[in-house]
């Protein structure tokens, strides 16, 4: 059976439910022009650890040890551009630290680098930082805010917000 966008859940003759607790996003894995500049990157700015290498063509990376948050390669770009605007495509990897103060640190890295942000936001349930790899793949590099911090409406539905993202305060963040 095709997929048909109009179609409604009930109409498939599927049953609706919830996807597991638990499960989540393992890795991104991003077609890069240059694996050594990307490399650069996500390991020499960002601090991730360089896992395993195959020569020019992929590298997969992480933090904390783990097999690979981010895989690396070159298969089918190698030396490519960037999709245009108005084209589909991933519109950014987030990246989730652990602390507000880790957050902090990031930006330290991003600034020290020279590397522009594209926006930093506070959306009530995470404060963000917005950039671009250099291969102008959107990165979002994130802290999630304790729950009991989250905004909620009246009726006690979440209510997300962007606000602005005092960076000075993030800098200052100590854990």
């Amino acid at each position: 059976m095709s997929y048909d966008p109009r179609l409604k859940p009930i109409e498939t003759g599927l049953t609706p439910r919830p996807v597991l607790n638990g499960v989540r996003i393992g890795h991104v894995h991003l077609k890069v022009s240059d694996l050594d500049r990307a490399l650069d990157f996500y390991c020499g700015v960002l601090g991730f650890e360089l896992m395993q290498r195959y020569g020019s063509q992929a590298a997969f990376i992480a933090a904390g040890g783990y097999h690979h948050h981010i895989g690396l390669n070159t298969w089918e770009s190698k030396g490519g551009s960037p999709p245009p605007p108005g084209s589909t495509g991933l519109f950014h990897t987030a990246i989730l630290y652990p602390t507000r103060a880790a957050l902090g640190d990031a930006l330290r890295r991003v600034l020290e680098a020279g590397i522009p942000l594209d926006g930093a936001s506070d959306h009530g349930v995470s404060e963000a930082l917005y950039l671009r790899d250099p291969d102008q793949n959107g990165v979002e590099l994130y802290w999630d805010k304790p729950r009991a911090q989250w905004p909620v409406d009246a009726q006690g539905q979440l209510k997300m917000v962007t606000e602005r993202l005092d960076l000075n305060a993030l800098l200052a963040a100590k854990n």
